[in-house]
């Protein structure tokens, strides 16, 4: 909470007299209040000092934050982390440097400002390189967008105008969709169709799901070995009943053996083999620890 300017040290000028104001309203002359500020030792006098230099440069702190409106963040929350960027300001801002508070204040202001939309506006990680980009990308798409006679600038428009490769433009545009999230339940159907329509589509709808087949083949592979181990005509009893789809009657005759002992090979054989598709083998590099 920011102190009321009422409260200042005894005998310290109001920090924003009339008399002493710069051509800003939001430049006020504090360099006597900061001297004192130094001097101070920790304790509720030098709070109330510090409220006070917080209070009288807020409204620059605002006036930073309106650079960045329309960005996505409200405006009172941007006014919030320039607040904190202005407490951090006072409280390292050494006046025996000789620099004006404000040269000092205003890159630390913004620097928390850019800070905040990097690290909590993102809706997904995108790393500072790349958001660096998309700022540039967009910077210059509004610049060229806005001259006589501009139509939507292509990406080679956006190279030229940036300096930057084109693919470095095309990272920064796949970027400026990185900023926010879609639901998953959006309905990307035409607008004539009603919200309870049976043809709505959804960007869930629109995702690839996953293929049983790829069961398959990783069961495949995983029987290969166990199939190569068994004895040959156990292999071609396997192979007539599920590849060549034959009966066990069929099989047993023609092998000259009875349809019971077919049977007994079937399952004794795909016991054997699913066995040894679920233990690790000794050589496998995948089953040591």
């Amino acid at each position: 909470m920011l102190a009321d300017t009422s409260t200042r040290p005894p005998g310290a000028p109001a920090p924003t007299s009339p008399a002493v104001r710069r051509p800003h309203d939001d430049s006020p002359d504090t360099a006597v209040l900061f001297a004192q500020l130094a001097e101070l030792a920790p304790g509720p006098q030098r709070d109330a000092l510090r409220d006070a230099l917080v209070t009288a440069w807020l409204p620059m702190a605002h006036r930073i934050a309106g650079r960045f409106r329309d960005r996505g963040e409200a405006v009172e929350d941007l006014r919030q982390v320039a607040a904190i960027g202005l407490i951090k300001a006072v409280d390292h801002f050494d006046p025996s440097q000789g620099t004006a508070f404000e040269s000092y204040a205003v890159p630390t202001i913004t620097g928390e400002v850019k800070r905040h939309f990097r690290d909590h506006t993102w809706a997904m990680h995108v790393p500072r390189r790349i958001q660096e980009l998309r700022n540039k990308v967009r910077l210059a798409r509004y610049e060229l967008l806005n001259t006589p006679g501009s139509h939507e600038p292509t990406i080679a428009d956006l190279a030229a105008h940036t300096g930057l490769t084109e693919d470095d433009v095309t990272a920064g545009l796949e970027a400026l969709d990185s900023f926010s999230l879609l639901s998953l339940d959006l309905d990307l159907s035409p607008s004539t169709h009603s919200s309870d329509s049976a043809d709505t589509v959804s960007i869930a709808d629109t995702l690839a799901t996953a293929d049983a087949s790829y069961d398959v083949v990783i069961d495949r592979e995983s029987a290969k070995e166990g199939l190569r181990r068994l004895p040959e005509r156990d292999r071609t009893i396997l192979y007539l009943r599920f590849f060549e789809d034959m009966t066990q009657t069929r099989i047993a005759d023609q092998l000259g053996i009875s349809q019971m002992h077919v049977s007994r090979i079937i399952a004794r054989s795909c016991a054997r083999i699913r066995e040894e598709a679920l233990t690790p083998h000794p050589d496998d590099p995948h089953a040591r620890s």
